[in-house]
């Protein structure tokens, strides 16, 4: 585990609108994460990419914002190809009696997602129905398809809430709150692109560009 790499989770003490508003005064309490680590080859575009997180007794809140180039979207199925896309993905262990287990959640560009529940890496995982995954709020501020790829820079946000509720139907939960950790990483990738990218928070340190990597998980640390 990645345990130089840690995020503190502050509580969210009043409701959350969820309209893609990275300057919201809500989010002022959270700290800016940086997903800036690199795997495979460096693209010609360095995109930034920042994220914050936040919890309450109900939800886990998360918000991406991207100054990206090259942007393209084309999937509009919810458990498609959305890692072919401009995309946003955040990989979490909720159970911490079984750190090796995490959701995959992976969103693009165009606020289509895809969720999956991993119990060995792209061996032995349950893809969520889409009714569930449709319980999570998503804002998004790029509309679908963009077809004809955004070579210009363009800043786009992606704000979502999860109900923890949904996530106890397929992993044990440990709920959070003060002094609870999970294990997670968060990324961004363009598979697709015409400038493709592999950008993680916590560093992973493989040749070939792999996500599913578990081991290499930061944490997130409930306060």
């Amino acid at each position: 585990m990645n345990n130089d790499w840690v995020y503190t989770v502050v509580k969210l003490h009043h409701p959350l609108k969820i309209d893609g508003d990275w300057n919201k005064r809500e989010w002022k309490d959270a700290r800016t994460l940086n997903i800036r680590e690199f795997m495979g080859k460096k693209p010609r575009f360095i995109p930034e990419v920042k994220a914050k997180i936040m919890y309450d007794d109900q939800n886990l809140y998360v918000i991406f914002l991207v100054k990206d180039k090259y942007v393209r979207c084309e999937t509009e199925e919810v458990n498609g190809p959305v890692w072919e896309d401009s995309c946003v993905e955040f990989f979490f262990a909720p159970d911490n009696r079984f750190p090796e287990k995490y959701f995959n959640l992976e969103i693009n560009c165009c606020g289509i997602p895809l969720m999956h529940y991993n119990l060995i890496p792209r061996e032995n995982y349950t893809i969520l129905e889409p009714d569930d995954i449709l319980k999570i709020k998503i804002a998004h501020t790029i509309h679908c398809p963009v077809s004809a790829e955004i070579s210009e820079p363009v800043n786009w946000t992606i704000e979502y809430r999860i109900p923890m509720s949904m996530l106890e139907k397929y992993s044990g939960l440990s709920s959070p709150s003060p002094g609870v950790t999970w294990r997670a990483n968060l990324y961004k990738i363009a598979d697709k692109s015409s400038d493709p990218h592999y950008m993680t928070w916590a560093p992973i340190y493989q040749e070939i560009p792999d996500f599913h990597l578990p081991d290499y998980f930061g944490k997130l640390e409930f306060r």
